[in-house]
């Protein structure tokens, strides 16, 4: 029998020194902040979208969930990724949504981090501020699935790029994955174009302050992104999917009337980290003694760029531009360091953080241990929060029609149903097939003239009445304090016959109608 071999506690326990603690609680962080109510109004109609391919077991190539382009032509881009969303909730409800987008969220920044070798601590500031910054993006829908592949392809390419390792054979593969799960594909040929151009230029200008790809590696970069640009056609859409971005954009009333599409209003405090990082960045390099190579320039002006154009895409910005920042960061920090020696003052507390760190004996590392525990154990406490049901059920109350719903149901009224924009989503998981919809999230098949009309009627314009005719609505479901309510309120054409805080109900005050207006009016003066 063999001897049996122990170990000393601080052998066992050594592998978690002060460095690793600060990475572990990094990506706990980042796993608790990513840990939200995982549903916003667009991910009920790709949870909807999502069980009707399961239940079908075919693509919808046609619009089937409203009244009011039923039959249209249809490119469901984000497929692959509402089966998954759908499987998550119908197996694991709220919670399985929640852990996996904050999973998934985590990862990606995971890539970021490993973009960088410089400091330990710059990198950990740098991912974390890039964390906040893309928050704006962190909701259970088939674009966070774009956010992971850009952060992977971000990655693949510095690997390339900068440790000279190639791995660009896997880029055409999560180009067919990521063709067939999110719209967004192109970013991947955005960051392709920035690298091919960008090295050209380092080539051509002589830069030597970086790492360049010689003109082989070029071309070889070039063929791989010819490679990926055939495999788009790999869908269910096939060679339509080459036009599908640039229809999207080209859609006038995303950018009028939709939010993320529309640049960011920096009046709004949660966009304040974009403009931290832009100055940082700015700060960074110009500090830096190292010249900012062509392939940064490009990666960091076009995405800003993009990012100025539209609020959505400021998650992009970050995730591209965090190794940017940490390696001029680096840079400039080491400038300022030097400066801070020039006057002596080393020898304080700016010197004891310059200096390596000694090894931790058996009691710190022990006690790092006890600081992850408990750390991780707070971190759990915030987690489950969001992912229990009542706490998600009472969200949506705070901002859907959920008793509306309920009351539609209860009351079997006769559609058709004009709707809110922002909850045609909502109302697509919970009143389809009965109740098909207005409008919804999906802007990419409603196209320009539809959405403006809907604004007409949104926004009670001259000639409101007239398009709410042409679809036979019969009754509107619209925030209780809109415009459009307003309006309605005041004429004898629609009456009110359901209103809570948050949504109103109005049917035409017609004979057919008649029995569900004396019942509201009974209930009323009761």
């Amino acid at each position: 029998m063999s001897p049996r071999i122990t170990y000393p506690a601080s052998h066992l326990f050594r592998a978690l020194d002060t460095q690793r603690l600060l990475v572990a609680i990094l990506f706990v962080a980042i796993f608790t902040m990513a840990t939200r109510v995982p549903t916003d109004t667009d991910t009920w109609w790709h949870l909807r979208s999502g069980e009707y391919i399961v239940r079908t077991h075919s693509i919808p190539r046609h619009d089937v969930f409203s009244h009011t382009v039923a039959g249209r032509p249809w490119i469901d881009h984000g497929w692959l990724a509402q089966i998954a969303i759908y499987l998550l909730f119908a197996a694991f409800g709220y919670a399985g949504l929640g852990l996996a987008l904050a999973a998934v969220v985590t990862l990606a920044f995971g890539f970021v981090f490993l973009q960088s070798e410089e400091n330990l601590y710059l990198r950990a500031f740098v991912t974390v501020l890039a964390a906040i910054t893309s928050a704006v993006v962190w909701i259970a829908r088939p674009q966070i699935v774009s956010f992971l592949l850009t952060a992977v392809f971000s990655y693949i390419l510095y690997l390339y790029k900068r440790r000279g390792r190639n791995y660009l054979f896997l880029l055409p593969l999560l180009t067919v994955l990521w063709v067939n799960v999110h719209g967004a594909f192109i970013t991947g040929f955005i960051l392709l174009g920035c690298y091919v151009l960008g090295e050209v230029l380092n080539n051509l200008s002589g830069h030597t302050d970086d790492r360049i790809l010689s003109c082989s590696e070029v071309t070889f970069l070039v063929k791989v992104s010819l490679i990926a640009l055939l495999v788009i056609i790999i869908n269910p859409n096939t060679y339509q999917m080459y036009l599908y971005p640039f229809k999207t954009v080209g859609i006038g009333a995303l950018r009028d009337y939709i939010q993320e599409w529309a640049s960011p209003d920096f009046h709004q405090f949660h966009l304040h980290p974009f403009i931290w990082m832009v100055l940082l960045t700015l700060a960074a390099v110009g500090l830096s003694r190292r010249r900012i190579d062509f392939t940064d320039l490009l990666l960091t002006a076009f995405f800003c760029y993009m990012a100025l154009w539209a609020g959505r895409n400021i998650a992009l910005f970050a995730l591209v531009t965090a190794p940017v920042l940490m390696r001029h960061g680096a840079e400039a920090m080491r400038t300022l360091w030097e400066a801070i020696r020039t006057y002596d003052v080393e020898r304080g507390v700016l010197g004891q953080l310059g200096r390596k760190q000694l090894a931790p004996g058996s009691w710190l590392t022990a006690l790092n241990w006890l600081l992850l525990i408990l750390v991780a154990s707070l971190c759990a406490i915030k987690v489950y929060q969001p992912l229990r049901p009542e706490v998600n059920l009472a969200a949506q109350k705070e901002y859907l029609p959920v008793e509306a719903v309920q009351f539609i149901r209860a009351n079997d009224l006769p559609g058709p149903m004009f709707n809110s924009y922002n909850w045609g989503g909502y109302l697509l998981w919970h009143l389809y097939p009965d109740y098909p919809v207005f409008i919804d999230g999906r802007t990419d098949l409603y196209d320009d003239e539809f959405i403006r009309e809907y604004v007409k009627v949104a926004l009670a314009r001259p000639g409101w009445p007239e398009v709410l005719d042409r679809y036979g609505v019969n009754f509107i479901l619209v925030e209780s304090d809109g415009i459009l309510a307003a309006f309605l309120a005041e004429g004898e054409e629609w009456r009110c016959i359901y209103a809570d805080d948050i949504a109103a109900i109005y049917i035409r005050n017609v004979p057919q109608n008649q029995e569900f207006i004396s019942k509201y009016a009974r209930v009323k003066e009761g």
